[in-house]
């Protein structure tokens, strides 16, 4: 009996899980079926992958090595598949996109109808979650495209700016940066600015222009999201910078929060699509990427075309 692709998909979920009932419920196959499978592979191989407890899965050494090569292997299978499908028609079938918390609520809601009406057969799966979570995760082959802030710098990866966003300032009524009508990012000097915990990409950021414009971190609180952002701002508590796109959504009209935009040229951030260099669905990524850049709502600009 020769090893199967099956076999191989079961024991990189488990590798990913360390965890044989997650792994199955990954694989949508019932525990002792993936187990049986993993089996017959070591039987196969004649080694052991996994060290099984009562409480706990590790690879072995082996293993894990096998693993590496289960992925490369599994990837380019799933190349071959996706050459298949691309002879017929492009964005057909599921593509998993990750995207970062502070993109995703903003921008997919008002060009994701566009997307299905241009490519109806596309099955989208959608990931939130931190940019190095992102990264890792489309490095494992676990997604196949990234919605996020640039720069990423690993080789690995390609990428396909799509849009710069400006920040703007939102600051209580009353504060005296509320009263600007068009802010000079100098006017933030000496300010401390409420920012997003560790991990967010728009910390790092907002924490760039803070430094540029001689600003500080307001060191009384950090949150985890943009809503609690403004919701601190809200409440007198600080001023902080939002990014364009969640303006409408997180200050909506709000008459305890001002925003205000800065002089030309603002602060902004540039959103891509990122993928994995090696992947055979570059021409996809490009096609969905243009119709993301047809469709971008009032307040960024567009960046290059294809």
């Amino acid at each position: 009996m020769s090893l199967t692709l099956r076999q191989l998909r079961y024991l990189v979920a488990v590798a990913d899980s360390l965890h044989f009932r997650k792994a199955a419920a990954a694989c949508h196959v019932s525990q002792p079926a993936l187990t049986t499978q993993i089996q017959e592979l070591e039987d196969r191989l004649g080694v052991q992958l996994i060290e099984r407890t009562r409480r706990k899965v590790l690879l072995t050494p082996i293993g894990t090595e096998i693993v590496t090569r289960a992925r490369s292997l599994l990837d380019e299978v799933e190349q071959i598949e996706e050459i298949a499908r691309r002879r017929h028609k492009p964005l057909v079938g599921p593509l998993r996109l990750g995207v970062i918390p502070t993109v995703g609520p903003y921008l997919l809601p008002r060009t994701l109808p566009s997307v299905r009406t241009a490519y109806p057969d596309l099955q989208l799966f959608l990931r939130e979650d931190q940019t190095e979570r992102l990264l890792e995760r489309l490095r494992l082959g676990q997604l196949d495209l990234l919605l996020l802030a640039l720069p990423v710098s690993e080789a690995e990866f390609d990428c396909l700016p799509l849009f710069d966003e400006p920040f703007l300032l939102a600051a209580p009524p009353g504060h005296r940066l509320a009263e600007k009508p068009d802010l000079a990012e100098s006017s933030l000097a000496g300010e401390g600015v409420l920012l997003l915990e560790e991990g967010h990409c728009l910390r790092d950021q907002a924490l760039a222009v803070c430094r540029l414009a001689g600003a500080v971190e307001a060191d009384t609180f950090q949150a985890t999201s943009l809503n609690t952002l403004t919701q601190m701002v809200a409440n007198g508590l600080g001023v902080t910078l939002l990014p364009s796109l969640a303006v409408e959504v997180e200050v909506h009209s709000d008459s305890r929060i001002v925003t205000r935009p800065f002089a030309s040229p603002p602060p902004q951030r540039r959103i891509a699509l990122v993928w994995r260099r090696s992947s055979g669905r570059a021409h996809e990524f490009r096609l969905l990427g243009d119709c993301l850049r047809a469709n971008l709502p009032e307040g960024v600009s567009v960046v290059g075309a294809t």
